[in-house]
C-alpha cells in the first residue's frame, strides 16, 4: 500500500533552513519553513561585516540555478568576492526565498516541540516514537497554535542565545541586571549605532574574530574622534588575542588577525589590550552614566568605568524547543552527539579542513529530529556554510531512504 511523503518542518529561513526547503521542492515533498523573524534574521543582524569565505563556496549549484530562474535574479558576484552578509542576504538568500515563498512562514515562532500522546520517558531509544508525528507549538502575532510534522529540521542557529561574559562562562555578578544595556552581538560601530560609541569609553571582552572585528572598528573610529576609548580585556594569556593560521586559505580572516594583533601589542589607536583578564562584576550606574566594571588580572582585582560594553564571548544553541523530545547531546559543546564526537575527533581546528561526517554523525535517538548548520555545531566555532549544504544533502537520504539522492551533483 502506497504511503504519504513525510511532511517536513523546517525551522529556520537562513542559508541553511533555505537551502533544505530547496532540496525538499526539487524532491516534491511537502515541506514548510517557519521563521520567527525575518528571512536570514541572523545573517542580517551581522550584515555590515563581510563573510571570511568568498561568495562561491556560500551558495550550491542548486541554488543558483533556482535564483536564475526568478524575477529577482540581482546577477551573482565572482565566486571569489568576499561580500556583507547583507550583500549575499541581497543577492542570494532573498531570491532564493522568493522561489520557496508560498511554503515559508515569517514571523513564526517555534516555541517547543512534542511527540503526539507521548512523554519524553517513554519509549527510550525506541524507533517506533516515530509512528507518533511531532507536534509544534506555534506563535504567530501573540497567537498560538498546534501544527504537526513527521520529520523536523531544526536549522535555528545559535547567534540569537549569547553566553555569558563572566568568569569560567558564568553570569558575572550584576550581568543580568545589565544585560539590555550591553551589546552581546556585532554592532554597526561605523554605520547604524557609529553616534552610540563617538567619543566614549568602550569595554570590548573577548578573543575570537568577533572581538577582533569589533575592536578594528573602534580604532577607526578613534582616527576620526580621538576621545573615543577601548579596553580590550580577554581571558587568554597570550600578549597576541589571535592565533593566526599558516598560509591561511582565507585571507580575509588573516588581514583581520594581523590587524586586531597589532592593536593588542602597540600604544596607539586608542587601544588598551589587556590578557589574561575577567570580568567579575557590573554595577549599571546612574542617570545613564555607563559602567562600573570589576575586572581580574591574575589575582588583582581592579575597578574600570566605562560607558559602553560589548561582549563578544559567543553563542550558544538554543535547545529549550526540543526539551520534551529524546535528544542526546554533547555535555561539552551542546551539539548533537554523535556530530561532536566526529568532531572532537579531527586533527585541526581550522574550519577549512573541516569536513562532513556522513549521514548516521546527524542521527538523533529521537527518530526524524535532525540539527542542522551552526547549531549542529553547537560551541564549535569551526563550521562553514559549504558543510551545512552537505548536511542538507545527507540528511535527504535519510529522509528519502535513497543513498544515492545527490541533487549537487545532478
Amino acid at each position: 500500500m502506497a504511503t504519504s511523503p513525510p511532511r517536513i518542518a523546517i525551522l529556520g529561513a537562513g542559508p541553511i533552513g533555505l537551502e533544505a526547503g530547496l532540496y525538499a521542492r526539487q524532491l516534491k515533498l511537502p515541506y514548510t519553513i517557519f521563521e520567527q523573524g525575518r528571512i536570514g534574521e541572523h545573517v542580517m543582524r551581522w550584515g555590515h561585516v563581510k563573510l571570511f569565505s568568498p561568495f562561491g563556496m556560500n551558495t550550491t549549484s542548486l541554488g543558483r540555478k533556482a535564483v536564475a530562474s526568478t524575477r529577482l535574479d540581482p546577477g551573482f558576484p565572482a565566486d571569489d568576492q568576499f561580500v556583507t552578509g547583507r550583500e549575499h542576504i541581497e543577492r542570494y538568500l532573498t531570491p532564493l526565498a522568493e522561489v520557496l515563498r508560498d511554503r515559508i512562514k515569517t514571523e513564526s515562532r517555534v516555541v517547543s516541540i512534542g511527540r503526539a500522546g507521548l512523554y519524553k520517558h517513554e519509549g527510550v531509544g525506541d524507533p517506533a516514537r516515530a509512528k507518533s508525528p511531532f507536534v509544534l507549538v506555534l506563535r504567530e502575532k501573540q497567537l498560538e497554535r498546534y501544527e504537526e510534522a513527521d520529520v523536523i529540521l531544526d536549522c535555528t542557529g545559535s547567534y540569537s542565545h549569547h553566553r555569558w561574559l563572566g568568569p569560567s562562562g558564568l553570569l558575572a555578578l550584576g550581568e543580568a541586571q545589565a544585560e539590555p544595556s550591553i551589546a552581546y552581538g556585532l554592532p554597526d560601530i561605523l554605520g547604524d549605532v557609529k553616534r552610540d560609541y563617538i567619543n566614549k569609553a568602550i569595554l570590548v571582552i573577548g578573543a575570537g574574530y568577533s572581538a577582533a572585528t569589533t575592536v578594528c572598528s573602534l580604532a577607526k573610529l578613534s582616527l576620526e574622534h580621538n576621545s573615543t576609548w577601548t579596553t580590550w580585556v580577554s581571558r587568554s594569556p597570550q600578549t597576541q588575542p589571535l592565533r593566526r593560521i599558516p598560509n591561511d586559505p582565507l585571507r580575509e580572516r588573516d588581514k583581520l588577525a594581523v590587524s586586531a594583533n597589532l592593536l593588542a601589542t602597540r600604544d596607539d589607536d586608542n587601544v588598551e589590550y589587556r590578557a589574561n583578564t575577567v570580568v567579575e562584576q557590573i554595577e549599571v550606574l546612574q542617570q545613564n552614566q555607563g559602567f562600573r566594571v570589576m575586572l581580574r588580572t591574575g589575582n588583582q582585582k581592579k575597578p574600570l568605568e566605562v560607558e559602553k560594553i560589548i561582549a563578544n564571548v559567543g553563542y550558544t544553541p538554543d535547545r529549550t524547543i526540543y526539551r520534551e523530545l529524546q535528544i542526546h547531546e554533547c555535555y561539552a559543546s551542546f551539539g548533537p552527539m554523535k556530530l561532536a564526537a566526529a568532531l572532537m575527533g579531527q586533527k585541526s581546528n581550522d574550519c577549512m579542513k573541516q569536513v562532513c561526517h556522513g549521514p548516521e554523525s546527524l542521527r538523533n535517538p529521537e527518530p526524524n529530529y535532525f540539527i542542522l548548520g551552526a547549531k549542529s555545531f553547537g560551541r564549535n566555532a569551526q563550521f562553514l556554510l559549504r558543510l551545512g549544504f552537505e548536511q542538507v544533502r545527507d540528511v535527504f537520504t535519510l529522509i528519502t531512504g535513497d543513498a544515492k539522492v545527490d541533487l549537487y551533483r545532478a
